[in-house]
């Protein structure tokens, strides 16, 4: 059996270590307190509904409501936008960005709207946090539906 290692360590090494430790600690701090998510813009911002509709005509189309089944829903990515309709038919808009931590939802299933990053899961009616740990509910979003296409207004 081999004897331990005693390693010498001075005073000033100690201190240039925490120096840099501080240092490094100042500039994360400083980055993150400038991001994206921290100033509640850009796709990462949670609860960064970040969707921009048409300002002209009928709004920005979304989908044919014939896309979006009874008692389910879809995501429709480019418009970072979750349509869900109950089995009456009702539908239902809301933000696809999770009030956790900004990641987009990606599913409707058993009546819930649902996030990969974390579990957090979503009432596809009201958009009301069944299941954490998201903090909020998803906003809602307003459409309306011409022709059988659905406009976020």
């Amino acid at each position: 059996m081999s004897e331990p290692t005693v390693v010498d360590v001075s005073r000033r090494a100690v201190l240039g270590g925490a120096a840099v430790a501080v240092v490094g600690g100042l500039v994360g701090w400083l980055m993150a307190r400038n991001s994206a998510a921290a100033n509640g813009v850009g796709a990462a911002a949670a609860n960064g509904y970040q969707f921009q509709p048409s300002q002209t005509g009928k709004g920005r189309r979304l989908v044919a409501l014939s896309a979006v089944p009874a008692g389910g829903g879809v995501v429709v990515q480019s418009a970072r936008v979750v349509l869900t309709r109950d089995a009456a038919g009702s539908l239902h808009a809301f933000s696809a960005i999770c009030t956790h931590q900004g990641c987009e939802v990606t599913s409707v299933r058993d009546g819930t709207i649902r996030c990969p990053c974390h579990g957090s899961r979503f009432d596809a009616k009201t958009g009301a946090v069944v299941a954490g740990p998201a903090p909020a509910p998803l906003p809602a979003v307003a459409v309306e539906v011409t022709g059988g296409v659905v406009y976020a207004k």
